[in-house]
């Protein structure tokens, strides 16, 4: 396997790198190995739209306060934006514009007929009672209702949403529509036209690929060790899967600490944070950790799958990992991206690992288009054949350009909407 030793002093960020710096630095990199449009990529470094709305929540004591809410549409040259929704008291503009261009690319790569968008809510969810979850969320659905719709923009849930609140967008949704109109969001619940396997999906791609990434270096997964930050609903799933499929999983982690067992741990056995909070971190295993310190166990997959940007230039020359696979959105900051390329260390990329949440989020919106629900067992067996698929496109990328991961993958996605935009050509 490949060591990951350097006696050099890491490299210090000046500031943080935003995000959209993050995601601007991929495009050129993937950019400068194909020959595509400097004007189709310039178009890519912009979103198409932000739009800002002022949302009044009544709360329970009969107070009203205004929030900010934030819709960014990145590109749809593809398909209709597609994107999730958080709450969170972090969400800006600006991270919304750099998440929905990972959408974008993310849809690139798994050949989705969707481009990226992402929005959200600045408020903290565990400051929200149930009912004024409903209130807020039924509100945003009427304020988003000018620039949404099954053809145009289809929402789904993300950090501090759930597959409940996607239920009440769509109620509210279709309640000024006139008609019950499933399509308008991904993510629901199955009994009002949620697919099965939805909540699951963005971890079970992961494992899928990281298997696959395991298996890519000769590695026997019997004898792989896992480490694992974020055990929510990626985090755990991802876990589950490789814990199933022979790998020990020896690290685990929510936002209150980690937990680290070198024999492994039973992952079914630990609670997920989104299931019960502070069970990860309070949970009875030989070892008590922090989650910087998971980042930098000597193990042999690391999967950050928590939040953006915990890789950085400050701490990725004290990884151990043998390999990562990006579980959350933006872990990894461009710099740290450049150390892990010094070190030899691959990176297997957001846009490919997590896939899977937005490719079942597709067959959901089949299922709605066409009014025709999909067994578990089907939905398992076509986001596995979707995820192998372009598993294999991003492999042949790799192999042949001796690149990145991250750069393959994304030369895979900007290949097809460089393609996308050149065939539909500009708009006087």
């Amino acid at each position: 396997m490949v060591t990951a030793e350097s006696t050099s002093e890491p490299e210090r960020e000046p500031e943080a790198e935003s995000a959209v710096e993050t995601a601007r630095a991929q495009l050129e990199r993937a950019a400068a190995h194909l020959d595509v449009d400097d004007g189709i990529i310039e178009r890519l470094r912009h979103p198409d739209s932000v739009y800002q709305v002022a949302i009044p929540l009544k709360r329970d004591s009969g107070t009203t306060e205004i929030l900010t809410g934030y819709r960014a549409h990145h590109d749809d040259v593809r398909g209709p934006y597609k994107g999730g929704i958080r709450y969170h008291p972090d969400v800006s503009e600006e991270e919304c514009v750099a998440l929905s261009m990972w959408m974008t690319w993310k849809c690139g790569v798994m050949n989705l007929p969707f481009g990226g968008a992402k929005g959200g809510i600045v408020v903290d969810p565990k400051d929200l009672s149930e009912t004024e979850e409903e209130r807020l969320t039924r509100r945003l659905a009427e304020e988003l209702r000018p620039v949404i719709g099954p053809m145009k923009d289809i929402p789904a849930p993300d950090m501090g949403t759930n597959p409940q609140m996607m239920a009440w967008f769509m109620d509210a949704y279709s309640m000024q529509e006139g008609e019950t109109q499933p399509g308008i969001v991904t993510g629901k619940p199955p009994a009002v036209g949620g697919s099965e396997g939805r909540e699951e999906a963005p971890g079970r791609s992961v494992g899928i690929i990281a298997e696959k990434a395991i298996e890519h270096y000769g590695w026997d997964i019997t004898d792989t060790t896992v480490a694992v930050q974020g055990f929510g609903s990626v985090g755990a799933y991802a876990a589950r899967y490789l814990d199933d499929h022979g790998a020990s999983v020896v690290a685990v982690s929510d936002v209150d600490g980690a937990i680290y067992d070198p024999d492994g741990l039973d992952t079914n056995d630990v609670e997920d944070h989104d299931a019960r909070p502070g069970m990860v971190s309070g949970y009875d295993a030989p070892e008590q950790l922090t989650n910087a310190e998971l980042l930098e166990l000597d193990v042999d997959v690391l999967i950050p799958a928590a939040i953006g940007n915990v890789l950085t230039a400050d701490n990725a020359n004290d990884v151990q990992a043998d390999m990562i696979v990006e579980g959350a959105n933006g872990p990894t900051t461009s710099r740290a991206d450049s150390v892990f390329e010094q070190r030899e260390i691959p990176v297997v990329p957001d846009i490919l690992a997590n896939a899977g949440g937005v490719t079942v989020s597709y067959f959901e919106w089949l299922q709605n288009t066409n009014r025709r629900a999909w067994s578990l067992e089907r939905v398992h067996d076509e986001l596995e054949t979707e995820m192998l698929q372009a598993w294999n496109a991003v492999r042949t990328e790799y192999e042949a350009r001796d690149v990145t991961w991250r750069d393959a993958a994304y030369i895979v996605s900007l290949k097809r909407i460089a393609e996308a935009h050149d065939a539909r050509g500009l708009w006087p």
